[in-house]
């Protein structure tokens, strides 16, 4: 009887043996032995049954449970639906964590591009001879350089990402 229910309980709550184990810290074959009637739980495992199936102990020990395939069914539907509103709020928080990062990246170009006009390469004019500030203009003028040829690119791939990536209403 005992195993019977159990399995039957089991089931309408939509859990595998595999599932159930793990809750209970126990393998897998010991919950196939229990509702095959090879061997029985413990007072304390009883227990530990009940409350993660969330039955109470003499409907475990009692008459046999019918098994209602409609909750089973329904049990099912409601974990695929909390799996579905999960994944729904996870693509909306990546969207809108993409969205702003294009946003940012628009923002930082511009800010880079204007601080560029405005220091108008200072470093053409620095006395190349020392070492400190060759090398030191040498890197400006290659950061300038590439800069100026790679950020247009980026800025229009950012404004199309900010745009294809905004929120729909």
């Amino acid at each position: 009887m005992l195993n019977e229910n159990m399995k039957t309980i089991r089931k309408s709550k939509g859990l595998s043996q595999e599932e159930l184990a793990i809750k209970l810290n126990v393998v897998r074959q010991t919950i196939s032995k229990w509702e095959q009637g090879l061997s029985v739980p413990d007072a304390d495992m009883l227990i530990s049954i009940s409350e993660v199936l969330e039955t109470p102990v003499s409907a475990l020990l009692g008459e046999t449970v019918a098994e209602t395939q409609a909750d089973g069914w329904r049990a099912i539907s409601e974990k695929l639906e909390v799996i579905n509103l999960q994944l729904a709020h996870r693509k909306a928080a990546r969207q809108k964590a993409i969205h702003w990062f294009f946003i940012l990246l628009c923002m930082a170009i511009a800010a880079i591009f204007l601080v560029l006009k405005k220091v108008n390469s200072p470093y053409l004019g620095w006395d190349y001879s020392q070492p400190e500030t060759t090398v030191m203009g040498v890197l400006l003028h290659a950061f300038e350089w590439l800069f100026i040829r790679i950020a247009p690119l980026a800025l229009i791939g950012a404004i199309a990402g900010a745009f294809l990536t905004r929120k729909k209403a």
